[in-house]
């Protein structure tokens, strides 16, 4: 067949335009086994179309569109991101434990620095100022009291500082009693000086008690002074029979709990000057003479032990002691007479009595008798009555009873209650029983003699001018 060169197409064939976006019309042809499509040609074989010819191009696919392929790529697996690996090796770094304790101390340093500045604004008085308060010291306070009174008071926030620094200051020797007025904040110098410079004090009344007072004796000084209404109220109160309550002092819980006994507060009224305000009660006033037993017996509890005594027996002797001598040179002789005479072997002794005419049945009155021409016989009755009742003298009378009295006949001094607890050895030793001393209108007024034996005492009474 002839084929047209121009067109491509043979003879009588239509010409087919194709338009871009148009689908290009199936031919019709005969039915017929369909046969393999022939091999593409190569560019070489392809026809030429002529220049100028109109040949539409066939309808071409994007390379990439969105619309079909994004659920492709959707569903595609997708590679697991992989972590960066860190060619270089971890080093592992350790505690920094020195820098922690440096810290620490440095801490520890500045807080102690803190609380110093503190100490030191106390004072120097740099805190703040409070209102002011009258703070009374009653008369006998010690530094430590005063420190404590003024820090309960709120004066001052360490009573322990105020109560060194007073000391190591030189200035605790003036602090006085009395009634001062001070306030929160103010420096310690200025405390100090306000304690020391007090000009208006409580009016205050001196009361000196002799060394061998009896208790009843005792009452009737602060009777007297106008500090007490009456003996019976000092007694009452001195003995605890109105309820006060002294157990603070061990010696008190000490005494014994004896029927017999005329007083418990006899012998422990300590004699010694006191200083008193007027309006102080009772029980201050005993109290204060119960503390200065106290404290001046403080340093015997020792030998009391010691010794395989009790201050009680100790105390009762040494009232003997006092009435009998009264002096320190003496005091020890006389306390070895009495020990040989309660605690010596010789069969002339072997009842053991004291046989002092300071507590007897001996009823003269130029003997100084506790149970006879004492104020504890006066506030008693008994010379009125005529008579020491036997109760008394069964409990009392030291020519009676082995051993001591049930109680002391007087209130003793340091010298005598010390005496009691030493005496001396070498007069008991050599076996000294008796005393004597010389009569105040003789030729040896307050002499002592001393005699081993009845006849050595009887020579002895005479030349004292007895």
């Amino acid at each position: 067949m002839k084929i047209n060169r121009d067109t491509g197409r043979a003879p009588g064939e239509e010409r087919q335009v194709y338009r871009r976006g148009a689908q290009p019309a199936a031919p019709e042809t005969p039915a017929e086994t369909p046969k393999a499509p022939a091999a593409p040609k190569t560019p070489a074989e392809a026809p030429q179309a002529p220049a100028g010819a109109d040949i539409p191009a066939p309808p071409r696919r994007k390379a990439y569109d969105v619309d079909q392929d994004k659920a492709f790529m959707d569903a595609r697996p997708q590679p697991e991101p992989q972590e960066e690996e860190d060619e270089t090796p971890v080093r592992r770094r350790r505690f920094p434990i020195g820098l922690v304790i440096v810290l620490v101390m440095l801490a520890l340093v500045a807080y102690g620095g803190w609380q110093l500045l503190k100490l030191y604004q106390e004072v120097d008085g740099a805190g703040e100022n409070g209102e002011i308060q009258t703070i009374t010291i009653e008369q006998g306070s010690s530094v430590a009291d005063i420190a404590a009174q003024l820090e309960s008071s709120g004066i001052v926030q360490h009573g322990w500082l105020f109560r060194y620094y007073t000391q190591y200051s030189g200035r605790a020797e003036g602090l006085q009693y009395g009634d001062f007025e001070l306030y929160p904040g103010m420096g310690y110098n200025d405390i100090i000086t306000a304690l020391s410079e007090q000009k208006v004090r409580r009016q205050t009344t001196r009361v000196t008690i002799p060394e061998g007072t009896t208790a009843v004796a005792v009452a009737q000084l602060f009777v007297d002074q106008g500090l007490v209404d009456s003996v019976e109220t000092f007694l009452d109160c001195a003995n605890g029979t109105d309820g006060s309550d002294f157990s603070q002092y061990e010696f008190w819980n000490q005494i014994p709990d004896n029927p017999d006994r005329l007083f418990k507060c006899e012998g422990y009224l300590f004699p010694e000057t006191y200083e008193f305000f007027t309006d102080a009660t009772v029980y201050e006033i005993v109290d204060t003479l119960y503390a200065q037993f106290d404290a001046e017996t403080a340093d015997l509890m020792a030998t009391v032990a010691e010794k395989g005594t009790t201050l009680d027996d100790a105390v009762i002797l040494a009232s003997f002691i006092q009435e009998e001598a009264g002096v320190p040179e003496e005091d020890y002789k006389v306390s070895a007479c009495f020990h040989n005479r309660l605690e010596s072997d010789d069969p002339l002794w072997s009842g053991h009595m004291l046989e002092s005419n300071a507590c007897s049945y001996i009823t003269q009155d130029v003997e100084n008798n506790y149970l006879w021409n004492s104020p504890t016989a006066e506030y008693m009755g008994w010379p009125q009555a005529g008579a020491i009742p036997e109760d008394v003298l069964n409990a009392y009378d030291t020519y009676r009873i082995s051993g001591l009295p049930a109680g002391p006949i007087s209130n003793p001094g340091f010298a005598a209650i010390d005496a009691a607890l030493n005496p001396d050895e070498e007069f008991m030793a050599e076996g000294y029983y008796f005393f004597v001393t010389g009569n105040p209108a003789g030729d040896h007024p307050g002499e002592y003699f001393y005699a081993k034996t009845a006849d050595e005492h009887s020579a002895n009474v005479a030349e004292a001018g007895w």
